[in-house]
């Protein structure tokens, strides 16, 4: 069986791109194509894949300015033939459907969710731009959603990352999914048996993921401290904004990023995310996530057992959720335990189990 893995596009090492490197552990013979493609920006494993890239890679300046060129990758698409595959797997977060198959090829998408930025989060997206390039965006953003619409209902199965994606897909595709979550390898973390002395933050820095909510909450807190673990376009605001109890620290590797999450109090995870690979990772690691009540966190988030939710998305309600979690006492092993069923083992098995079934049942 051919098989082609198409993602949206590989220029960093994220939560859906350890997606795509377990995709292509199941299916290892599998071609992977992309819109752009920056060898210096993904790991070695999938730099060892044979990648195709779509025209899009070729135009100027595009590992840096790719979404600038989103209008263009639905043409991208359309030129593409992957005619000569039994299964397409599309990796959709950005465009990545739309391409030409045979009727009797099964395309398969793996959703990390609509995307964001056409629809329900649209708004966050666009604040820091004008009036008049708001409204050209705009413009942009309504052809591109037809456009998302119309080739969502050539998929053959749709796979959610999590029940708050399964839901999305439903409002804005008007399709049905069936729930596959994104896994760790568990054994990778550790339980570590030092003191814990702060709250951690490990996240990108920009407006989506509220960070800003954890970093008021702790300046009114001054006897706790608050690492905020990760880089991006809002550092320097983040840091001129911060108090002394709260500390910055950026281009961690691997290593550190595990010491960091075992040797916390707790992960702070204030933003909405269609579902959240870093709390799983903090609770393989044993620690507890003190969480916002909404998105994929729901999934394995359980209230007093391996973390907290606050249920209003501002500072106050955090303070709040933090002050109630210095009274709980929780056990590092039962969180550990709790995530075993994310583990990478039983993705493969459901994917696997998930596709030849649908294959079967539709020959």
């Amino acid at each position: 069986m051919k098989v082609a893995i198409f993602h949206y596009w590989l220029v960093n090492m994220r939560g859906g791109e350890r997606v795509l490197e377990n995709l292509c552990k199941i299916y290892p013979e599998a071609d992977v194509y992309t819109h752009i493609y920056d060898s210096d920006r993904v790991s070695k494993f999938l730099n060892d894949k044979k990648i195709y890239t779509t025209f899009i890679n070729n135009l100027p300046f595009s590992k840096i300015l790719y979404k600038f060129y989103l209008p263009l990758m639905p043409i991208a698409l359309k030129f593409l033939n992957l005619k000569k595959y039994d299964l397409v797997i599309s990796s959709e977060s950005g465009p990545s459907k739309g391409f030409s198959k045979n009727n009797n090829t099964l395309h398969v998408c793996y959703c990390h969710t609509p995307m964001r930025y056409l629809y329900d989060m649209k708004d966050i997206y666009l604040e820091r731009y004008n009036f008049m390039t708001k409204n050209i965006i705009e413009l942009i953003f309504f052809m591109i959603r037809k456009w998302d619409f119309y080739s969502s209902q050539s998929i053959d199965l749709i796979i959610a990352n999590s029940n708050f994606v399964k839901t999305r897909i439903k409002n804005f595709w008007n399709r049905d999914s069936v729930v596959i979550n994104p896994s760790i390898k568990s054994s990778d973390f550790y339980i570590s048996n030092k003191s814990k002395k702060y709250y951690l933050v490990l996240s990108e820095l920009v407006n989506y993921k509220k960070i800003d909510i954890a970093i008021s909450a702790f300046k009114k807190i001054k006897n706790e401290k608050l690492f905020v673990v990760g880089n991006g376009p809002l550092l320097k605001f983040y840091k001129k904004n911060a108090s002394n109890n709260i500390y910055f620290y950026t281009n961690i590797n691997d290593d550190e990023k595990k010491e960091f999450l075992s040797n916390s109090k707790a992960l702070i995870f204030p933003g909405i995310e269609d579902f959240g690979i870093t709390p799983l990772e903090s609770m393989a690691s044993g620690r507890p996530v003190i969480a916002y009540n909404k998105g994929g966190v729901n999934d394995y988030l359980v209230d007093g057992l391996n973390g907290l939710f606050f249920n209003h998305q501002n500072s106050q309600s955090l303070l709040e959720c933090i002050q109630k979690f210095n009274s709980f006492n929780f056990d590092s092993k039962k969180i550990k335990e709790s995530v075993k069923r994310f583990d990478n083992d039983i993705f493969y098995e459901k994917i696997k189990k998930t596709i030849d079934r649908y294959r079967n049942e539709n020959n």
